[in-house]
């Protein structure tokens, strides 16, 4: 008898345990999806039925056609109407591709799931990414390191006439509007603002191109300019490209905003884009100066490539990826803009490393939206090993193998970045050449010696005595004497700046 109450009891025990446990865990699951549901809200539910029910046969060719949406909402709130719709994308569009791009637009602007007024939307279908993750964890990055005009993104579940076609990521077009690039290209004749893609060599018609400097552009807004605004769109450039190649960091302020520069080349260097030297790359001209940006098209980054000739950069974890690419050929040629780049990856870091951090942006993003990333390989019935295109990076046959890579790629790359800014950028005493914290006329002497090419010099005694684009001279020495003399110079000795070493610029 004893021993069978003391088995009750026990019983009682570990059952009020297990319940207690099953509480506790309850309550904490909960919390967690409430947490989720304030970052990212699940995914909206968007059904078109085209005129003729052919959706799922469109061809980028057929243009637009008449067509119904739906978009229903998490919070059951439904928008109903008519819209133009259409396959997009160059070769995301291509007509071997199954699971295409969209564009749909509406007849008056309309605020679509909160994102902002727009007439028209896009649809991008991430065929080519095996973890749906790139565009969105590239876009998020953007948005919280303050690149302006980021695009807007929710991730959405897409019917075509009655076909379930499975995860797609809604975003705003790069266009000029209030609430997408908010440029002014009507005033003054459209001889203002305006809004250019570089496009390295693809030919479409209907399309306004530019070539300035040797690099060529796609005239995006005003979308079909004169002749008169073209003149004056070209003439305007070529004289920022001048500038920005042989000019001084005053000058080259007064033409374009170098923070803006800064944090996309950052952001660049980190995502590395496999089309960063080819298409969708974005720049726009506002209020008398030249912006970087926005973002656009990361579906083939962060080693989402084969490894050809072409790829190797964009794909390895080490080096420099954006410094030679186009605009960014003229601005990475001058020391200083390395100090802003490490300023702004300083700033930012912390957005960098959360992207894959142990429950950061990469595990918080697959425990939101996992159920929907796996309807997309089961129910849609997309094959997440196939290649698509010739130059697409083999993906692993599962789901995990691919989020896993990612992770860990995003990881070393952030770590090589971290090294490289840290290495590279010092806080220099101008005109000590020996970086021995003092000036004295050692230092003099030391440029009189690299002068007569009895020392040699890795690039630091240089900048560590002139100006950051300027030679050393034998006036680098006099300036040092006058200083320790205390004779007034117009040279900067005895200032301190932080300033990126020279032998650090070559690495590619």
């Amino acid at each position: 008898m004893y021993s069978k109450l003391m088995k009750r009891s026990v019983s009682l025990v570990i059952c009020a345990a297990i319940l207690l446990a099953s509480t506790v865990c309850f309550n904490f699951t909960a919390f967690a999806a409430e947490d989720d549901s304030e970052e990212f809200p699940q995914a909206a539910k968007i059904s078109v039925n085209t005129e003729f029910g052919n959706g799922i046969t469109l061809l980028k060719e057929d243009g637009y056609v008449n067509a119904q949406i739906e978009i229903t909402d998490t919070d059951g709130s439904v928008l109903s109407d008519s819209v133009q719709f259409k396959v997009r994308g160059n070769t995301t569009g291509l007509s071997w591709m199954q699971k295409k791009p969209f564009t749909f637009k509406f007849k008056t602007k309309k605020n679509v799931l909160g994102m902002g007024s727009g007439k028209k939307w896009v649809l991008i279908a991430n065929l080519f990414d095996p973890t749906l993750l790139r565009n969105y964890v590239a876009f998020d990055t953007a948005q919280k390191m303050g690149i302006e005009y980021t695009s807007n993104q929710r991730f959405v579940e897409l019917w075509l006439d009655g076909s379930y076609r499975g995860c797609y990521t809604l975003y705003e077009p790069v266009q000029q509007g209030n609430d997408r690039v908010d440029i002014d290209i009507k005033s003054n004749g459209g001889k203002k603002d305006f809004l250019l893609e570089f496009e390295n060599s693809r030919v479409e018609d209907d399309v306004t191109y530019i070539k300035c400097h040797g690099v060529r552009m796609i005239v995006s807004e005003p979308e079909e300019p004169n002749d008169e605004q073209l003149e004056y769109i070209e003439s305007t450039l070529n004289d920022i490209f001048e500038t920005m190649k042989n000019g001084t960091r005053e000058e080259i302020e007064q033409k374009a905003d170098i923070d803006s520069f800064a944090k996309f080349y950052v952001f660049n260097e980190f995502i590395k884009p496999f089309d960063f030297d080819s298409t969708s790359v974005f720049f726009y001209y506002k209020d008398g100066k030249l912006y970087a940006g926005p973002p656009w098209d990361y579906d083939v980054s962060a080693c989402n490539s084969q490894d050809t000739q072409r790829s190797i950069r964009s794909n390895a974890i080490e080096g420099l990826f954006a410094n030679d690419k186009n605009i960014y050929q003229f601005m990475c040629r001058h020391n200083w803009f390395y100090v802003d780049a490490e300023r702004v990856y300083s700033e930012n870091k912390k957005y960098i490393q959360d992207v894959y951090a142990e429950g950061g942006l990469m595990d918080r993003l697959r425990q939101r939206y996992g159920d929907i990333f796996d309807k997309n390989f089961g129910e849609a019935g997309w094959d997440i090993t196939k290649a698509w295109i010739n130059y697409q990076r083999r993906a692993a046959p599962t789901y995990g193998e691919n989020f896993d890579f990612l992770k860990d790629w995003y990881k070393q790359r952030n770590e090589w970045l971290d090294g490289y800014f840290s290495d590279s950028v010092e806080n220099v005493l101008i005109g000590d050449a020996d970086g021995d914290g003092d000036i004295n006329i050692m230092d003099a002497t030391l440029v009189q010696e690299l002068l007569a090419n009895l020392v040699e010099d890795d690039g630091r005694i240089a900048l560590r005595v002139c100006d950051t684009d300027a030679q050393l001279t034998i006036d680098d020495a006099t300036n040092i004497q006058f200083y320790l003399a205390e004779i007034k110079t117009d040279a900067d000795i005895g200032k301190a700046e932080r300033r990126f070493m020279k032998d650090f610029i070559n690495q590619k």
